[in-house]
């Protein structure tokens, strides 16, 4: 008996719906970008950064959903990480520096210079081809310019300051440390994420009492940001001793 050829067999349905359900669901950050663009112009600072914390919600989750869904052989012809790319620009760059530079946290007559740093540095960054690495660290300071945005709004640091430790930032994503991946690298993930978890929680403390937000509070707050530096240094040192 002749055998039949080999063919593929299609891909279920649902699968490719529940694929293009999880790139509607990372899309969704863009639409949360333009809202946050008409907070910050209309000095609804509260608001913005609220929108900030949803839009890193579904960063956060979009992947593990991604992965759940198969999307990369459900819907082969589509980039869902080209996608997720764009609107984390949009969210964790282009708003936090418009932000900063319509809240006037920003030193004046160099302003424009501190927020173009911010645009191209995190522009190379995501452009980068070692931006992400194969075993699940980000290489430069990963542009989490939304993040810096919060602690530099709460903290109420002068001007000068401000615009000196967001340079410093831009500076940092060309130089080549590896970064932890909160829910990917492996290395004590588990506690990552859950710190990340209880840090997530003095998150949306600080974005509540926005503009007032007590001064211990913010300081404790830092145990995540000092843990995730602290990790992320102490592995790339161990990267750079290996022989």
């Amino acid at each position: 008996m002749t055998p039949q050829p080999h063919t593929a067999q299609p891909r279920p349905r649902g699968s490719r719906a529940f694929a293009w359900a999880v790139h509607g669901y990372t899309a969704s950050g863009a639409v949360l970008a333009f809202a946050m663009t008409i907070a910050v112009i209309n000095g609804r600072y509260r608001l913005a950064f609220s929108l900030m914390v949803v839009a890193t919600v579904i960063d956060c989750t979009d992947g593990v959903l991604a992965r759940l869904a198969r999307v990369k052989q459900a819907t082969p012809a589509f980039d869902g990480a080209r996608l997720d790319d764009i609107v984390d620009y949009l969210t964790f760059v282009f708003v936090p520096a418009l932000l900063l530079f319509q809240a006037a946290l920003l030193p004046s007559g160099w302003d424009a210079v501190v927020v173009a740093a911010m645009l191209l540095s995190s522009a190379y960054g995501f452009s980068a081809a070692d931006a992400k690495t194969d075993d699940h660290f980000f290489t430069g300071f990963p542009s989490y310019w939304n993040i810096a945005a919060l602690y530099l709004f709460a903290a109420r640091l002068t001007p000068t300051v401000n615009g000196i430790v967001l340079l410093v930032l831009s500076v940092m994503v060309f130089v080549r440390i590896r970064y932890i991946y909160p829910s990917r690298t492996p290395v004590l993930r588990g506690l990552t994420i859950a710190l990340g978890l209880i840090w997530g929680v003095f998150v949306l403390q600080m974005v509540f009492m926005l503009p007032d937000v007590p001064r211990p509070l913010l300081l404790a707050s830092l145990f995540f940001p000092l843990y995730y530096l602290v990790l992320s240094l102490v592995l790339n040192g161990r990267r750079v001793r290996r022989p």
